[in-house]
């Protein structure tokens, strides 16, 4: 005879909370609920949030820190410029949290997020941070990967990544048409500068370069045209450059890299160099004396020379 005996699963038995924990999910769960009730309650004012954009996108302050340009990443529009436009559109919480950190494994977990808390539409990124940083080896020019052991390196390596991530989840959220018009607004205010002549401005420029070890020979090639051949295009290009070297965020042997010599155009140089005269040597007159200034050197036993 078969007996089937009916086995219930055992119950699930929840882990102690403390009063603590307890308190502080209640105070969040509240705090997210009054935020949503106060963003709809105030809802923001978008001719107001039009017109304070394109005011602020016309300072030249903003709009130098609006781009940015890093060889192998790319270009586009900075962290700076996501971070005033959210402050800007009003009602949108925005933050970087660090979930996790394991010094073991050389990992970290990061988790960045934006959130418009008057239409409750939310963005986020959950990312794995490994404790390294890409470097380019000076000899050979490859890049590797370079382990980071202090750790206030680890800490703004999380901080860095996160602030991109940030940007993405910052632009996913605002009206794509918002920050279209805030990136035209930017580019035509660096072009117009702060009101010099365009000479001044390229002097200014090249001279700002220079105390970051760039000459002008570098700026050229990577320009594509000679010092007096730059437009203001062109100005403001170099411009968002100089922001990205001047925060840390590219090298300037990466965005400017020296001339490399070929062991072609060494052995060429070598060819074409002239070879010197060879140096003619005193011999002996026709009687088979040394001439003066070519004795032998004798030296005495006992004495000197």
């Amino acid at each position: 005879m078969t007996t089937i005996e009916r086995v219930s699963p055992a119950a699930v038995i929840p882990a102690a909370t403390t009063q603590t924990t307890a308190v502080e999910q209640a105070r969040a769960v509240a705090e997210v609920a009054a935020a949503v009730q106060v963003a709809q309650m105030n809802p923001r004012d978008m001719n107001r949030a039009w017109e304070e954009m394109k005011a602020a996108c016309s300072r030249l302050g903003l709009a130098e820190r609006a781009f940015y340009s890093v060889v192998n990443r790319g270009k586009g529009p900075s962290v700076h410029l996501a971070r005033e436009l959210a402050r800007i559109w009003g009602n949108l919480d925005y933050g970087v949290h660090e979930l996790h950190r394991d010094d073991v494994r050389g990992m970290s977990e990061v988790r960045a997020y934006a959130w418009d808390q008057q239409t409750n539409v939310r963005s986020s990124r959950t990312l794995q941070v490994p404790h390294q940083r890409m470097v380019k080896d000076q000899e050979t020019g490859e890049r590797h990967r370079k382990p980071l052991i202090d750790l206030g390196d680890v800490y703004l390596n999380n901080q860095n990544i996160g602030a991109r991530a940030v940007r993405e989840s910052i632009f996913t959220v605002l009206p794509a048409d918002f920050v279209a018009e805030a990136q035209e607004i930017c580019r035509a205010t660096i072009r117009k500068g702060d009101g010099k002549p365009l000479h001044e401005r390229i002097a200014n420029m090249v001279s700002r370069f220079k105390e970051l070890g760039v000459s002008v020979a570098r700026i050229e090639t990577r320009v594509g045209s000679k010092r007096g051949q730059w437009t203001a295009a062109d100005l403001a290009e170099l411009a968002v450059v100089y922001g990205s070297i001047s925060r840390g965020e590219a090298r300037a042997d990466d965005e400017f890299p020296a001339a490399r010599v070929t062991a072609a155009e060494i052995a060429e140089q070598a060819a074409a160099a002239p070879v010197p005269a060879p140096v003619p040597v005193p011999g002996p007159d026709a009687a088979g004396v040394p001439a003066e200034g070519n004795w032998p050197t004798v030296t005495q036993p006992g004495g000197d020379r």
